[in-house]
């Protein structure tokens, strides 16, 4: 009798295991990337564009019950960092329970997946609330040693970067972060992206006049991107280094401000920056290649502004042109967003010290 009992625990032993872990997604072993807001019932709230979440788990399953204010688009990578093109794209629009991966295993298989959000904030507010594998929730990779902030507008967004024909309207599925500039210089340097962007955001003038008074340094400082209710308190990672890359829609429609407004709105925004990471922090301001006279103004300012390690950028006219690299509504495309990344990783290597590896860039 003892002999079969031991042959049937040795026999269960080798089966399957069929136990599953569900934790709420505010669990420390779930690794976001972002401005988030958990809340007491231990679900994780966010609306920027480019908000990304790691998890690690065993089992040939994993789910996801979230919920969503509106219609938003997701990326999802399974077994490896986040690439331009992503494994899968899932949406969420109400409340309901997503299979994020599926596979069958004849025993529980350690996994990974990156799930990032690759609408803005007018699509929706989404709420993560648990994620439930076949086998058990690991300790996902934490923060990377290395974080890079980005503020800026539809550019930093992805606004039609995955389409590549001008003249089309934008659509919410064409909106991709992962093939921005920001995005494939944070795949370069092997480091985290923390996104605070907003299409048609300017510094002192949105696009056409839209929603005056109410522009990227006054977005900056909140917790959602469309909602001045919770003030950010710039908990979590510090970035390395703040990216600022604004100004088109300042100039849009054949309009400009003027001068002392604009530098006034962005002297606010590098305010806020030093404030929170610290006078040191280094701060890399970038001039779309739209018009000189942007150009003009955001290199007075980074001339004028007495504040230490603030540097400038500027994008030259035909850093991609206007035919190829364009992708919905006049916007750049993939193409268009690797050209920008070329010619940043200079500079950043240079304010950094971040080693220009011989690598591909994607």
């Amino acid at each position: 009798m003892k002999r079969i009992l031991l042959l049937l625990l040795f026999a269960a032993a080798l089966l399957p295991a069929a136990a599953r872990e569900k934790v709420r997604a505010a669990d420390s072993r779930i690794t976001f990337i972002g401005r988030t807001l958990p809340s007491e019932d231990g679900a994780v709230s966010f609306d920027w564009s480019g908000v990304y979440a790691r998890i690690a788990f065993t089992g040939g399953c994993l789910a996801l019950e979230a919920g969503d204010s509106g219609r938003d688009y997701f990326n999802v990578w399974i077994d490896k960092d986040p690439v331009a093109e992503p494994d899968r794209v899932v949406v969420i629009d109400r409340d309901t329970s997503v299979v994020l991966f599926q596979a069958r295993e004849r025993k529980p298989q350690p996994h990974r997946i990156v799930i990032q959000k690759r609408t803005e904030a007018d699509q929706g507010r989404a709420t993560f609330r648990a994620f439930e594998a076949e086998g058990q929730i690991l300790q996902a990779e934490g923060v990377r040693d290395r974080v890079i902030e980005f503020i800026g507008d539809s550019y930093t967004c992805g606004y039609g970067s995955e389409n590549s024909v001008r003249e089309d309207p934008f659509r919410p599925e064409d909106e991709n972060p992962a093939k921005t500039y920001a995005d494939i210089l944070c795949r370069y340097f092997g480091a985290d992206g923390i996104r605070a962007s907003h299409s048609g955001q300017g510094i002192d003038r949105n696009y056409n006049d839209a929603g005056r008074g109410w522009h990227m340094p006054d977005r900056y400082l909140q917790t959602f991107d469309n909602g001045r209710e919770t003030p950010w308190d710039f908990r979590g990672p510090k970035p390395d280094i703040t990216l600022i890359y604004l100004g088109t829609n300042d100039f849009s429609t054949g309009r400009q401000p003027g001068y002392p407004e604009f530098k006034a709105g962005y002297l606010r925004l590098l305010g806020a920056v030093k404030e929170h990471y610290g006078e040191g922090h280094p701060v890399l301001c970038v001039v779309p290649r739209h018009s000189q006279v942007l150009y003009d103004y955001i290199r007075d300012i980074v001339e004028t502004c007495g504040l230490p390690r603030v540097y400038l950028a500027g994008l030259p006219a035909r850093v991609h042109d206007d035919e190829a690299d364009l992708g919905a509504s006049w916007h750049p495309n993939y193409s268009g967003h690797l050209k920008k990344a070329y010619s940043l990783i200079p500079v950043l290597s240079t304010i950094t010290g971040w080693e220009m590896e011989e690598k591909p860039i994607r």
